[in-house]
């Protein structure tokens, strides 16, 4: 199936060159001259070399032909980690190294659409936004809160972010799982 570069998702799978490839970062640009592009950092699925492609945003490109399963995450065993697919409640494991980029956003009893190639687990999407606890961050100085810069704060799952002044320790927030960035506090 041909999409638009720019409707591309990290986690997604790519026939590219005669290969299979996961997109593992994405980042969209807009220069002040000339059309818009899609930088992509893609890994082939067998061998897992990397590679760095520009693509005009108008640009089709060929998502690879997967199945795609509604799975349960359930828990990490060693390098391992466990998933359970929701209709036949089989488990599988999936390697560390083939959604080490994903991890960050992966929690216990979260669903994902796990990615199949020939019967093969190959990869997942994740939701496009992910809901984590902050569990470290500054605290705010008063007076500091007017400026708009943000603070780093680290989440649940060990990675960190740069959220706004106001968020504290303890409160949930939103992360956009394909750029890694804060959207907004999570209501209660």
């Amino acid at each position: 199936m041909k999409i638009l570069a720019f409707e591309m998702k990290v986690g997604n799978l790519m026939e590219y060159q005669g290969k299979l490839w996961r997109v593992i970062k994405l980042g969209h640009v807009k220069p002040g001259k000339g059309g818009a592009f899609v930088q992509a950092e893609m890994k082939e699925i067998s061998i897992g070399t990397k590679l760095n492609e520009r693509f005009r945003s108008d640009e089709k490109l060929e998502k690879a032909h997967v199945e795609s399963r509604k799975m349960q995450y359930l828990y990490a065993e060693g390098d391992s980690h466990i998933f359970m697919d929701l209709s036949s409640y089989e488990q599988l494991g999936m390697d560390k190294e083939d959604i080490t980029e994903q991890l960050g956003y992966l929690l216990p009893n979260m669903e994902v659409d796990v990615n199949f190639y020939n019967e093969n687990p190959i990869g997942m999407e994740l939701p496009l936004n992910v809901v984590l606890e902050v569990v470290d961050t500054e605290s705010v100085v008063k007076g500091q809160t007017a400026t708009s810069s943000g603070k780093p704060a680290k989440l649940e799952t060990g990675i960190s972010v740069t959220v706004p002044q106001f968020i504290n320790i303890g409160e949930k927030i939103k992360v956009n799982t394909g750029t890694g960035e804060y959207v907004e506090r999570a209501s209660s």
